[in-house]
C-alpha cells in the first residue's frame, strides 16, 4: 500500500506544478485563486507526506494503526487536486 500511496502523491505533485504553471498566466483576480487552491494541495500534500513517511519508520506492524490517517490525508490532498482541477 505504501508504494501505491507514493505513486498517488507523485501524480499529485505534478498535477500541483501544471496548477502552478497555469496560476502564473491568469489575470491577478484568477491568480490569486489559483494560487490559494495551490497552497490548499501543498499544505496537505505535506500533510500526507508525513504521514507516509511515519509509515514508513514504523514498519509493517503499525501499518494497520497509521492506515487510516494516511488514507484520510492522501483523499485529502485528491480532493483539493480535483476541487482545483475542476474550477480552472
Amino acid at each position: 500500500m505504501p508504494k501505491k500511496l507514493k505513486a498517488k502523491l507523485d501524480e499529485w505533485n505534478a498535477e500541483t506544478d501544471r496548477l502552478e504553471a497555469k496560476a502564473r498566466q491568469q489575470e491577478a483576480d484568477a491568480r490569486q485563486k489559483y494560487e490559494e487552491q495551490v497552497e490548499t494541495i501543498k499544505e496537505r500534500r505535506e500533510t500526507a507526506e508525513k504521514k507516509l513517511e511515519k509509515l514508513r519508520q514504523s514498519g509493517e506492524s503499525a501499518w494497520e494503526d497509521l492506515k487510516a490517517g494516511v488514507e484520510s490525508a492522501a483523499k485529502s490532498l485528491g480532493d483539493a487536486v480535483r476541487s482545483a482541477q475542476s474550477r480552472f
